[in-house]
């Protein structure tokens, strides 16, 4: 199957009112294109320096979104670069996108990256620090809160994803209650190619699909 017709498929798949976001690590633009002109209308990279080269041949072709872990060193070219940055996972990583994106005339669209299984080896907050954090990124005019990102554990079975999604969800109907200022929470991103599915029962209204539509990785 190609790059369109996987694309075509995961769309027929996923609810409308769900974003697939296209994750497009270590995939050419080319490949990338053919994904936006099957429909695709967001896309998402882990790293900034991989975007430097990629972004600006496809920019306006689509939503631009970065994924992966964010460097305080990058934030001015990652608020050059993005539309949305998923993975705000400090106070400190916040105030500098903050005063970036004010340097640049800007308002950047931010997640909250969320470390719901509590894993060493990965970025993003504890889910008990969320709210605080939140409240945080309300008081910084030039960042836009939309919501929260997260990804499960990995597991070979995607049930095992369920609770961390679940927990997720929760936090982000608290988060919502909370009606604070400078913030429009409606985007809770979560799942991939082999956990989606899951991530939609649990309330997820983005999935972020990579092998799923452009085949699995060539290892070189």
């Amino acid at each position: 199957m190609d790059i369109a017709q996987a694309a075509r498929k995961i769309k027929e798949i996923v609810p409308k009112d769900i974003t697939i976001l296209a994750a497009t690590k270590a995939r050419a633009v080319a490949e990338i294109e053919k994904a936006i002109n099957a429909g695709i209308t967001d896309i998402g990279e882990n790293y900034v320096q991989e975007a430097e080269t990629k972004y600006p041949l496809l920019k306006g072709k689509a939503r631009l979104h970065l994924i992966g872990h964010l460097q305080k060193n990058k934030a001015k070219l990652a608020v050059d670069l993005f539309d949305t940055i998923q993975t705000i996972g400090s106070l400190e990583l916040a105030t500098e996108v903050n005063r970036r994106a004010k340097n640049a005339g800007k308002v950047i669209l931010v997640l909250i990256e969320i470390n719901s299984g509590k894993e060493q080896n990965k970025d993003g907050i504890h889910p008990e620090e969320v709210l605080g954090l939140a409240k945080g990124i309300a008081a910084m005019p030039n960042l836009l809160l939309r919501g929260l990102m997260t990804m499960a554990p990995y597991s070979p079975d995607p049930e095992n994803a369920r609770p961390f999604f679940r927990k997720t969800k929760q936090l982000f109907d608290q988060l919502k209650s909370l009606n604070l200022p400078n913030t429009a929470i409606d985007t809770l991103s979560m799942g991939m190619s082999d956990t989606y599915r899951i991530a939609i029962e649990e309330g997820a209204t983005m999935v972020r699909i990579g092998s799923g539509i452009f085949g699995e990785r060539k290892i070189i």
